[in-house]
């Protein structure tokens, strides 16, 4: 299978599912489909983000490699004063994320069809969060870093999740180059959740 979910146009033949997840204490239900990153329920890396994430009230909050959408839409509940934006290069997946966000009763979103974050560099944002598409490939996976540094206001944080095996060392060698404060927020199961404060 040469195709992953990091594909703008996915061509895997559609296997509609919905899925029920409890998230920072909230049930969501949502719809997923095949040519999408975890289409059978939340990924545990991506619970473990959406358990540690800390985000102000009013934040501005970019949620990049969406999916379907459960990182940014429970963030979206986290900022009642804020708003989230979701992007995904995945077209399938961007439409899943809006149907979601319906489903859900969730509307201080935004989400977009995205090549990384080239669709809102011209933007602001507090926070940046992502489970980073790590089948892209490094040089896809460092970028992102690299523009999120760009998007972010002085003392924003980008939150990511990654796997010990799957390159935590170079990530967090990666951001120390960036940002001026790195810290590992916690650990579970060989994820790590990483806090990168520009």
């Amino acid at each position: 299978m040469s195709e992953h979910y990091y594909s703008q146009k996915p061509t895997a033949a559609h296997d509609v599912h919905t899925v029920e997840e409890t998230l920072r204490g909230r049930k969501f239900t949502f719809v997923t489909d095949a040519g999408v990153f975890s289409k059978k329920g939340v990924d545990y890396g991506s619970k473990v983000l959406i358990a540690a994430m800390q985000l102000p009230e009013d934040a501005q909050v970019l949620d990049v490699g969406c999916g379907y959408g459960p990182i940014g839409l429970a963030a979206a509940l986290c900022v009642p004063q804020g708003k989230v934006t979701l992007v995904d290069i995945n077209e399938r997946a961007v439409e899943l994320a809006r149907s979601n966000a319906q489903r859900n009763h969730i509307s201080n979103v935004e989400i977009m069809q995205s090549d990384k974050l080239a669709e809102v560099l011209d933007r602001k944002f507090d926070v940046v969060l992502t489970n980073p598409p790590i089948r892209a490939g490094k040089e896809t996976v460092h970028h992102i870093f690299e523009q999120a540094y760009e998007v972010l206001k002085p003392n924003g944080a980008l939150w990511i999740v990654i796997q010990k095996k799957q390159g935590a060392p170079s990530a967090f060698a990666k951001l120390e180059s960036l940002f001026s404060k790195v810290i590992e927020v916690d650990k579970d199961k060989g994820y790590r959740i990483i806090k990168a404060v520009k």
